[in-house]
């Protein structure tokens, strides 16, 4: 390992598929080395693959593969910056088509649990804008969304 920091996601024996999926799908990610077992350990025999070094859009990660009783949950997710309205449906249903669930405010959780915010730059300039009656359409707009919808939020910034 290179990186003085990196992300340790824990699974339950789907380390590789988990990876496989983020480097098929999210831009400046790619799987590096998967390390097996050397041993049985208690959520695998020896030979198994015990961790996955990847990264998902640019940041270093690690799966790990330590077995059930672990659940990931929204206290950590992946936000995602998409540039416009095609960008930012692919992500969503890649996400969503392959096992995971629709959640509101541009959030959704892949099959692993891992939770996603598919973020829309027009969304972060809308809430940053220095017009506070803007920011405040743009983010009551962005409150009643499941997916971020970068028309609606462009014209909620309009007024």
């Amino acid at each position: 390992m290179v990186n003085k920091n990196t992300i340790c996601l824990w699974f339950n024996g789907s380390a590789l598929e988990a990876a496989t999926f983020y480097a098929r799908t999210f831009p400046d990610s790619a799987i590096g080395t998967v390390y097996r077992a050397p041993a049985d350990y208690p959520a695998g025999k020896a030979g198994d693959v015990l961790t996955v070094e990847f990264t998902v859009a640019g940041i270093p990660c690690l799966g790990l593969n330590g077995g059930p009783g672990v659940l990931h949950n929204q206290a950590f997710s992946f936000q995602i910056a998409t540039d416009n309205q095609e960008e930012t449906d692919r992500l969503w249903r890649a996400i969503i088509d392959n096992g995971g669930q629709a959640n509101v405010c541009g959030w959704c959780q892949d099959k692993w649990g891992l939770s996603w915010q598919i973020t829309p730059r027009a969304l972060i300039a809308g809430i940053a804008d220095p017009d506070p009656a803007a920011a405040k359409r743009v983010f009551e707009a962005m409150m009643e969304m499941g997916k971020i919808d970068i028309a609606a939020i462009e014209a909620a910034r309009r007024g």
